[in-house]
């Protein structure tokens, strides 16, 4: 594969990773679990994953090569747990583009009605997906480009939607001071990661950026920062504008629309489509490098991790990818979840598949750090091993917060791993 990527690029991607559809409903859902703490939560949240944040972004400093989460826990712990995290981790994106592609079609329904149900809603789904499949097979300039042509387009939106609000914010409404329910700590702590999550993909495809080892970091770092403010400022628009806002059900178009008209709800309308489509773009780039990197090392048929002659991309990786997610979102739907419940099953389910990854890279971290440690021009976290601890338990806490039958379902795909995993071939030499 080529290096093609820049540090301002990988900055863009990882951007685009993280606000997708969380953004739009964000303040609305959080407005209803957590209450008055809602603002406070958010900016609480953006810290709690700045730790985890900062464990990829060193890890991320020790590696040139694709992998990601799967690269830090097989060095650290071996080839088995180093597996089991990358299958996790890869089923997360799958899953991942299955809620978004299902996400984009409830957006594109606010202005084009059919997308809600049947065939609309099956052409945005499949479409979608195909259209992103073929972007990110044909190389990975032109996934890159796509990326960050999409991250400008869904951040216009919400700068106009935080410019522009701010004038008409009710202050003592948007701040306001109140403890959270505590029944319904867990669900919103869940939802938060959800809206901050993403991020963990941007190392995957390291092989391909320039200088994985100084821009991963960078970009990561640059993230966060901004991400966090954009959310808590929308959090105090949406909250400052819209009285009743835990009763909206789409409340950046509802609070645009109390100080732009109709005009403002249309834009943030369209921005939450553009956004869903960017986030998953970023996904159907980053989610095959994980399947690629584990064909490589000898796990799954070998085409997996062959390289197209001219795109110089993973192919069948890719294509694998986005026909399993398709899969994933009309069985969701044809079995019998409407498509709002659809959304919401498939994001829970990458939300608790994803902790895997969290927890394998804060643990890998805490073996890393000793062994690289003098590694030139490695990052180097303050407190040493305080922050992957912190991390840990952070991701910890939140399995925790997962309801049973989604640990369940985490506990079968785990073991349907260990089964592939003793089905390992013998990997080219050229990748171990």
């Amino acid at each position: 594969m080529v290096r093609a990527v820049s540090r301002w690029q990988i900055v863009g991607l990882s951007i685009n990773d993280v606000i997708g559809s969380g953004i739009y409903l964000l303040p609305a859902s959080t407005a209803l679990l957590l209450g008055p703490a809602s603002l406070w939560a958010v900016l609480l949240a953006g810290v709690a994953v700045g730790l985890l944040v900062l464990c990829y972004a060193q890890a991320g400093s020790y590696y040139d090569d694709a992998g990601g989460s799967y690269l830090y826990a097989r060095d650290a712990f071996g080839d088995f747990i180093g597996f089991e995290v990358g299958w996790m981790t890869w089923l997360t994106r799958v899953a991942s583009a299955a809620a978004l592609g299902s996400g984009l079609a409830l957006a594109v329904s606010k202005f084009w009605a059919p997308a809600g149900e049947g065939w609309g809603w099956t052409a945005v789904v499949v479409g979608s997906l195909a259209f992103l499949t073929y972007i990110n097979v044909v190389g990975v300039r032109t996934a890159a480009r796509t990326g960050v042509a999409l991250v400008l387009a869904k951040l216009v939106p919400l700068l106009f939607f935080i410019a522009v609000g701010a004038f008409f914010v009710d202050w003592s409404q948007a701040v306001a001071m109140g403890a959270p329910p505590t029944d319904k700590l867990g669900e919103g702590a869940l939802l938060l990661l959800y809206a901050y999550a993403g991020f963990e993909n941007t190392p995957a495809a390291a092989g391909e950026f320039r200088n994985p080892r100084r821009d991963v970091p960078f970009a990561l770092i640059t993230m966060i920062v901004l991400v966090t403010l954009i959310y808590v400022a929308v959090q105090v628009v949406a909250q400052g504008t819209v009285p009743d806002l835990a009763a909206s059900r789409s409340p950046l178009a509802d609070a645009a629309e109390t100080f732009a008209g109709p005009a403002g709800a249309l834009l943030l309308t369209l921005g939450a489509a553009v956004s869903i489509l960017g986030s998953n773009s970023n996904t159907m780039l980053f989610g095959p490098r994980y399947l690629y990197a584990l064909s490589a090392d000898g796990y799954g048929p070998a085409a997996l991790s062959r390289v197209h002659p001219r795109y110089r991309t993973p192919t069948i990786a890719i294509i694998v990818t986005g026909v399993l997610a398709t899969v994933l979102v009309l069985g969701q739907q044809f079995g019998g979840s409407g498509v709002s419940q659809a959304f919401a099953n498939l994001a829970l389910l990458s939300v608790v598949a994803r902790l895997c990854s969290y927890i394998g890279t804060a643990a890998s971290l805490l073996v890393l750090q000793k062994r690289y440690r003098d590694r030139p021009n490695a990052l180097a976290l303050p407190g040493g091993p305080l922050i992957p601890v912190l991390a840990l338990l952070v991701s910890l806490a939140l399995v925790a917060s997962a309801g049973v039958g989604n640990l369940a379902a985490a506990a079968v795909a785990i073991a349907v791993g260990a089964v592939i995993y003793l089905m390992r071939r013998r990997p080219a030499a050229s990748h171990r």
